[in-house]
């Protein structure tokens, strides 16, 4: 399994954000705009089993947003299956991961799939289910190699239904280093998933927690 280490942000001027950006040389990754929304349905057991030890099953729709408004050529679409769970002991990658308190550091496996109907269909024959759903817009960056600390980061702006998100990926050093650079401290650094910050989110306003969804613009 792969490594991933990352750490969220909670951003609050959007424009402020893309300013410091620009000035760190950031670049966009993908085509046009780079903005690609996401639909993600996360598969459990109908007792949690996968969630109970920290383990996440989702599949990803993503659509790219790179195209012209006025382009012909459908929208570019990928399908990603991904599986999440803590590291194992004494199989770290890198040192110190077992003790790594400051950053979420997860085993994953992650694949392309041409179609996630039978997929879900495999999932539901095992006795699972999408039980939860959530939407997203991300746009991703790195820094140029002339930023030599950022090699293996990568800078992924998330507007949900929540409010606006950075989410920064790669080695933990780039990792505090980016934070750093974009006005944050350790004690701004959010490592619990999207679901648990929905949850929250409701809890705050009395309300029962359902899909992460945006409302549909009147």
């Amino acid at each position: 399994m792969a490594q991933e280490t990352e750490i969220k942000l909670r951003i609050a001027n959007t424009k402020a954000f893309k300013r410091t950006l620009k000035r760190l040389g950031a670049r966009l990754v993908g085509e046009g705009s780079g903005r690609v929304h996401e639909w993600n349905v996360i598969f459990d057991t109908p007792d949690g089993g996968l969630a109970k030890h920290g383990q996440l099953l989702r599949i990803r729709t993503e659509t790219s947003e790179g195209t012209s408004k006025n382009s012909k050529k459908a929208p570019a679409k990928r399908i990603l299956l991904t599986f999440k769970r803590p590291l194992v002991q004494g199989k770290a990658r890198s040192v110190g991961a077992q003790e790594n308190h400051h950053h979420k550091v997860r085993e994953e496996i992650e694949l392309e799939v041409a179609d996630a109907s039978p997929l879900a269909k495999i999932f539901e024959g095992l006795g699972m289910r999408g039980w939860f759903q959530y939407e997203k817009y991300r746009t991703t960056f790195h820094l140029p190699p002339a930023q030599s600390w950022a090699k293996g980061l990568l800078i992924e702006l998330d507007e949900t239904p929540i409010g606006t998100f950075v989410e920064l990926e790669g080695p933990s050093t780039a990792i505090d280093r980016a934070a750093q650079e974009l006005g944050h401290s350790r004690r701004d650094y959010i490592l619990k998933s999207y679901l648990a910050l929905y949850v929250e989110e409701c809890r705050r306003f009395g309300q029962e927690p359902r899909d992460m969804v945006f409302v549909p613009k009147k």
